[in-house]
């Protein structure tokens, strides 16, 4: 980000109000971030193992103040652009000892899985997984949130306020909403991915280094529960929790509520109507809440005789 180095001022580990800001936006503010991959760079190569580098993982920039935030608004982030940083291999993949989503978990009776380390070559052309596969360069920031009203929130965790949700959908050409429940927002970001699959499976994803650009807005008095998101072909609302159906109830609970809110549909044909068209999304299903997005594709958006959809759409990313 443009004014402070990150780096030399420490990384953060959790989500909350209680850290010294390390700089203020305003509404409209464009920002460049640049962030560290999960590891914050401690495995240099293959031969280096997750298990002796520290436990601590997803290092995050912030807490980025936003003047005028208070609580009840909605913080916008507009992401324009993800670039990698960095020397190549710039990736880190790995498998770590029961961690993610197929590991054992009893383990007086099963054994870990292995400790593998893949470095990855990454460009904006391309993640390089091996001489003959070469991977599409998706990448999206894996965690962003803002502060809750009290207690700090680790960077793994997702949650009401964001967090560690791991959804692809967070890419450029999306703005997410999230809820402003502290003066000031504390935005925190970081944990970008070159591509991901559904789920996160083995815990961790293509993770790198970036230059994230973000542009930031306020939605005044629009109080939000949950995180929504929206591109140019979609409206989504985001849910995290255990187990994972309770996510999806959450996700298209808040996606009704939207629904009806902003864009005049009856709540019970906005249930009928994505029990036929609705999609969707796993984000993760490792960490210690599981996060999904349910989504509804704008050309279902049939606004009310008497309004406009631009009137009903908060936000700029249409």
């Amino acid at each position: 980000m443009n004014g402070y180095d990150q780096e030399k001022l420490g990384y953060n580990y959790a989500i909350g109000r209680y850290a010294k800001p390390i700089a203020e936006v305003g509404p409209g503010d464009t920002l460049t971030v640049e962030t560290m991959d999960a590891f914050e760079g401690r495995v240099k190569d293959a031969a280096t193992r997750p298990s002796q580098v520290g436990d601590e993982l997803n290092p995050l920039n912030g807490p980025i103040l936003v003047k005028g935030a208070e609580p009840g608004d909605a913080l916008a982030v507009r992401i324009e652009s993800i670039v990698p940083r960095g020397p190549q291999p710039r990736g880190t993949t790995v498998l770590k000892p029961w961690f993610g989503g197929l590991s054992p978990t009893a383990k007086s009776v099963a054994r870990p899985l292995p400790e593998i380390v893949r470095k990855l070559e990454i460009t904006e052309s391309g993640v390089k997984w091996n001489q003959s596969l070469t991977l599409p360069y998706e990448p999206f920031i894996g965690t962003i949130g803002t502060a809750p009203r009290s207690a700090a929130i680790d960077s793994l965790t997702p949650g009401r306020h964001g967090g560690n949700m791991d959804l692809p959908d967070v890419k450029p050409g999306a703005v997410i909403y999230l809820p402003v429940r502290t003066p000031g927002a504390y935005l925190h970001l970081g944990d970008c991915h070159a591509i991901q699959g559904d789920g996160e499976l083995c815990g961790v994803a293509a993770e790198f280094p970036s230059v994230a650009t973000i542009g930031v807005d306020l939605v005044k008095g629009w109080d939000l529960e949950w995180p929504l998101l929206e591109n140019g072909e979609c409206i989504m609302a985001i849910g995290s929790a255990r187990p994972l159906e309770d996510a999806v109830r959450i996700a298209y609970d808040a996606l009704i509520g939207w629904m009806a809110d902003k864009f005049a549909f009856d709540c019970w044909d906005a249930y009928f109507l994505l029990t036929m068209v609705g999609k969707a999304r796993l984000g993760n299903v490792v960490d210690p809440a599981y996060t999904v997005g349910a989504s509804l594709a704008k050309k279902y958006l049939v606004p009310s005789a008497d309004a406009k959809l631009a009137d009903l759409t908060p936000g700029k990313g249409a």
